[in-house]
């Protein structure tokens, strides 16, 4: 009885691992919208180590730093830019996307299902000079909007100053207002 158990185990476990799924891991070819990730990785690099004025508010109650972040503490500060970065498979056709003089709007289709309400680009020298979004979220116990703002200096080429504000709103609760905005020295 153990000898006939034992070549089905091993042949489970062989088609548990051998199997694939196609969309896991899966990149795309040519990135449908704007690659905002990809553009945060090259800027955020050019300011590890610099100094950078921090103003953080919660519910009014502001408080202002200065301080310098390494790359990854960059990185964590640009989170909800990352968020915000459409380029996946299943969000491909979910987007309009409009230029119009210097800049280039990607905008939620009113069918598609997404949090990134809206990404627009202004591009200076053919180089994004800011990036702003808008991201909603909303179901029957919890709602939450997010705007944030990424300016360059033209002359420096790199960041200037940004800003991130959310409000979450829980059912019952008061909406909890969240702003970090930041001034590269």
């Amino acid at each position: 009885m153990k000898f006939r158990i034992f070549p089905a185990i091993v042949l489970l476990i062989w088609i548990a691992t051998s199997c694939n799924s196609g969309g896991k891991g899966k990149k795309m070819e040519k990135l449908p919208y704007f690659n905002l990730s990809g553009f945060l990785d090259v800027e955020l690099a050019k300011l590890d180590g610099d100094l950078v004025t921090k103003t953080s508010r919660v519910n009014g109650k502001e408080k202002t730093v200065d301080t310098t972040f390494t790359l990854d503490q960059w990185k964590a500060e640009f989170a909800a830019f990352y968020l915000a970065d459409i380029n996946s498979p299943s969000l491909a056709l979910s987007y309009s996307t409009d230029t119009n003089f210097d800049y280039l709007t990607h905008k939620l289709l009113p069918e598609a299902k997404g949090k990134v309400k809206e990404i627009k680009i202004k591009y200076v020298n053919n180089y994004p000079s800011s990036i702003t979004f808008r991201m909603a979220d909303k179901n029957l116990f919890f709602s939450s909007a997010t705007h944030g703002e990424f300016h360059m200096n033209l002359a420096s080429n790199k960041l200037n100053h940004y800003s991130i504000e959310t409000t979450q709103k829980v059912w019952f609760l008061k909406p909890t207002n969240i702003k970090v905005a930041g001034i590269v020295r």
